[in-house]
């Protein structure tokens, strides 16, 4: 278990170095009538252990605050405990934190099956659950599960851009799809062949396979995908097994147009360690400015984002995408905590949650951060991005997947 008390610059590396299950404590504990207390869990360890940088950056971004003075006069407490990618643990964690910690919001959890293990359970205790990194459109369902919030369009959405995408590039294709076995891909799924349409779909998508992130390889189901004659192929995947059918699709010699999902395709965590050299030509969907790429560096968010890494978090690579996950989840934390004004209580984080309209830093022009009480996605839209040489490049327009 990792857990880190974001009050000072030492808790980051303390994320990094904690290797019990103690807790790590780096700063005095304020009173619960003068701080903020956040809870988190994330997958520092297991298959999915690139999206750790995400809660690293969120701990650096809470210092960066507590050090100019916190919020409203309160300093922020963020306990991130690892989950290991595993529902059990993060259910087990999260208990922890409310009934434990008594925290005031479990904040900016990565993926769909931790999140899924806990979200009834929060929604049962008025704990607000905010700005998941996970699209499942269940997060969507604010009728049912009021104290519950995504942050990235949903993975349904995702999933009918790439097919609109398809239909208006080749018509005629014979389309191969590889997801991870459990809610996210099927909600990947679900939206793919929503935006094909049933008789399309069915005439089209020649072959499925799904894997378990207890898997060892997805090298196996890409080589039965080739098998199907497929000269598309639609990989949602997490880093670690989206590099493996980038690099399985290369070595079979297959040269599908390979359209991958946003949750791999960090160039940094999924395509260098798949070989660049395989990854040219991919597509994939965006709402970040890619850090990576030299054409935003001389952008004023860029530098203030490359600034704030380099002070407190300067173990973290500023072109890795993750860590601009993190990043922008973070501001939308303290412009939620900020509009609380003097009342953090549960309820009013979850109201001003559901009340905001902003453009943080390093998120793609023409998109911005907007919910309200019948809003339940802070950002709907995306722009489509190839890649070429090093980095992706955008193309078209912005498309809103409210649309």
């Amino acid at each position: 278990m990792i857990v880190a008390q974001s009050l000072a610059r030492s808790a980051l590396s303390c994320l990094v170095g904690a290797l019990t299950g103690a807790a790590c404590l780096t700063s005095p504990i304020f009173a619960a009538d003068s701080d903020i207390r956040i809870g988190q869990t994330m997958p520092y360890s297991g298959p999915a252990s690139a999206y750790g940088v995400v809660g690293k950056v969120q701990s650096a971004y809470i210092d960066m605050i507590n050090s100019k003075g916190g919020v409203n006069g309160r300093k922020i407490r963020l306990i991130s405990l690892d989950d290991g990618y595993s529902p059990p643990k993060a259910a087990e964690q999260v208990r922890k934190l409310v009934e434990q910690d008594n925290v005031h919001a479990v904040f900016g959890s990565v993926g769909t099956p931790g999140n899924m293990a806990v979200h009834k359970y929060l929604n049962s205790k008025k704990t607000p659950q905010i700005f998941l990194l996970s699209g499942a459109a269940i997060w969507n369902e604010f009728d049912k599960y009021p104290w519950t919030i995504g942050w990235q369009p949903d993975y349904a959405s995702e999933g009918q851009i790439y097919a609109k995408y398809i239909l208006k590039e080749t018509p005629d294709a014979k389309i191969a799809i590889l997801y991870q076995n459990d809610d996210s891909g099927r909600d990947y799924l679900k939206g793919f062949k929503q935006g094909l349409g049933d008789a399309r779909a069915k005439k089209m998508i020649v072959a499925e396979a799904s894997y378990h992130v207890s898997d060892p390889t997805v090298d196996s189901q890409v080589v039965k995908l080739q098998a199907s004659g497929a000269d598309v192929l639609f990989t949602h995947a997490t880093p670690k097994f989206g590099a493996q059918a980038i690099r399985k699709v290369a070595e079979l010699g297959w040269k599908p147009l390979h359209i991958i999902s946003n949750t791999t395709n960090s160039v940094k965590g999924a395509l260098a360690p798949a070989g660049l050299d395989k990854a040219q030509g991919l597509v994939s969907s965006f709402y970040i400015k890619d850090p990576s790429d030299p054409v935003w560096h001389n952008d004023a968010d860029y530098k203030e984002y490359a600034a704030f890494l380099a002070k407190y978090a300067p173990g973290v690579d500023p072109g890795e995408v993750l860590a601009t996950y993190g990043y922008l989840t973070a501001q939308g934390l303290i412009r939620a905590l900020e509009q609380c004004k003097d009342d953090v209580s549960r309820e009013n984080i979850m109201r001003q949650a559901r009340n905001l309209n902003f453009t943080p830093g390093m998120i793609l022009p023409g998109i911005r951060v907007e919910t309200s009480p019948s809003i339940g996605v802070p950002i709907r839209s995306m722009q489509l991005g190839r890649f070429e040489g090093k980095n992706w490049k955008m193309f078209g327009d912005v498309i809103t997947a409210a649309e």
